[in-house]
């Protein structure tokens, strides 16, 4: 899913959930960013694999990405995924429980978005895969590590 639809979701999901539980103006903040920023690690992982620093570049190449997994038929999509990402599973989301319980509520309002973010990359990706990943990052390493990458694609496609 595109940022620009994390970001118009989170708004909306985070305006709904702050007026309906009461919750102040910096919980509504909180859990509109992480449900937003928490795609840091999509950029982290751009930049461990590409060596780049650059937002602009690590965005294209994921939009490059994005497109050419588009065009593949769903057999061959199947055979590719988009790159390890730490934030994005099951044992995040209990480590940010943990912390709300023993540390701060802010934690609480970081699991809310984080967990509306994963919901909406679940329904995305059930549009595109055959699979269901993202919702632990231990087992996905495990499972997928033996899947193509999205720089391997240009070899694929060629």
């Amino acid at each position: 899913m595109l940022p620009r639809t994390h970001t118009f979701l989170g708004i909306i999901f985070s305006l709904v959930i702050a007026y309906s539980f009461n919750l102040s103006l910096i919980a509504g903040i909180i859990i509109f960013l992480s449900s937003v920023l928490i795609d840091v690690d999509h950029y982290l992982y751009y930049v461990y694999k590409k060596k780049d620093w650059s937002l602009k570049r690590a965005y294209n190449f994921f939009i490059v990405g994005k497109n050419k997994i588009a065009s593949l038929s769903r057999k061959q999509r199947n055979e590719f995924y988009h790159g390890f990402s730490f934030l994005h599973g099951i044992e995040t989301l209990v480590i940010l429980f943990i912390l709300g319980k023993f540390l701060s509520e802010y934690f609480y309002y970081i699991l809310i978005g984080f967990s509306f973010h994963l919901f909406l990359d679940i329904i995305h990706q059930k549009t595109i895969h055959d699979r269901f990943d993202k919702y632990s990052i231990i087992y996905d390493y495990f499972k997928y590590k033996k899947l193509g990458v999205l720089e391997e694609m240009k070899g694929y496609l060629a």
